[in-house]
């Protein structure tokens, strides 16, 4: 798996969004709340001559309730977009493994702009904490 974040990697769908959080697990790992909802393949919004439909569709939210500035908006979701790039293969690995689609929705939570190693370990604590999650939904 490259480590890119292409354009089928990334949430768009109005009504996946919709489903998220309507239907969707709440999982809270600081400095991220996350929300995610395992989907099946036809959901992904991929052509089917098109590429392969990622295993993972995601959005990254930084409130403007927390960050008023758009500069530190922009900082909080490049360094977490950067942090998901570089960790996100094992995951994917994963969700293949088990055959899922996961629709997920990361919000940075915390006040302040975190530096970019801790929030790496902290994304490596949240990417473990919902592999768990995700094998305790399956079990249930």
């Amino acid at each position: 798996m490259p480590n890119t974040f292409g354009k089928e990697e990334r949430l768009c769908s109005r009504s996946l969004m919709d489903r998220l959080y309507a239907d969707g697990h709440r999982l809270m790992a600081f400095p991220f709340s996350v929300q995610w909802l395992v989907t099946s393949a036809a959901d992904s919004q991929q052509p089917a001559s098109g590429p392969q439909p990622s295993p993972c569709q995601i959005m990254i939210v930084a409130p403007k309730r927390r960050f008023r500035h758009a500069v530190d908006r922009n900082h909080v979701r490049r360094l977490s977009r950067e942090c998901w790039r570089l960790r996100k293969s094992a995951f994917y690995t994963f969700l293949q493994e088990q055959d899922l689609c996961l629709v997920l929705s990361l919000v940075y939570v915390h006040n302040e702009i975190m530096p970019y190693d801790l929030l790496g370990h902290k994304m490596d604590k949240l990417i473990a904490q919902l592999q768990q999650d995700i094998l305790k939904s399956l079990e249930a």
